[in-house]
């Protein structure tokens, strides 16, 4: 967390869409937290959540790849905690790598909301809970449907263009 430069992340009227939430078991206590908001964001903008869970965060990709085929946009939620081992990189840069080719192979929009972090009070520091300083179950979601909302929009203006602007 950088601590400045954020947008703001205000709900966004998203009504009619459907939101798949993919989340990591591991680190419940953190990643069902940031199911909870990730649904209420999405409630909050109009939209439906339809929530699976998967063990880990490397199996996030697969699940979002099913959802994004399905739904409007998907949000995977997971927590990797740096260890002693590679572990951490080799995880990280599979579920960063999986889940930008579900986006770009299915056209939707997917939030990487895995916290990747090297101390789990970083990953409570970012999971919403009271006193924390991001909400990333709230935050992806809203990012997601906002760029849904932003391709349906090129999507309309191109059907009304004809020839070169």
């Amino acid at each position: 967390m950088a601590g400045f430069g954020e947008p703001g992340v205000t709900a966004v009227d998203a009504s009619g869409m459907t939101v798949g939430v993919v989340a990591a078991r591991w680190h419940g206590d953190l990643t069902d937290h940031m199911t909870e908001r990730a649904v209420a964001a999405a409630q909050a903008c109009g939209a439906r959540a339809v929530v699976a869970r998967v063990a880990g965060s490397v199996e996030l990709p697969v699940v979002a790849q099913a959802m994004a085929r399905r739904f409007d946009v998907v949000v995977a939620l997971g927590v990797v905690v740096r260890g002693a081992t590679a572990h951490f990189d080799y995880v990280c840069q599979s579920v960063t790598e999986g889940l930008t080719r579900v986006a770009l192979d299915e056209g939707k929009p997917v939030a990487h909301g895995v916290l990747t972090v090297d101390t789990v009070e970083q990953a409570r520091d970012r999971a919403g809970l009271p006193g924390s300083a991001e909400d990333k179950g709230w935050s992806a979601t809203v990012a997601a449907l906002d760029a849904a909302l932003a391709v349906r929009a090129l999507g309309a203006q191109s059907a009304h263009r004809v020839g070169f602007a």
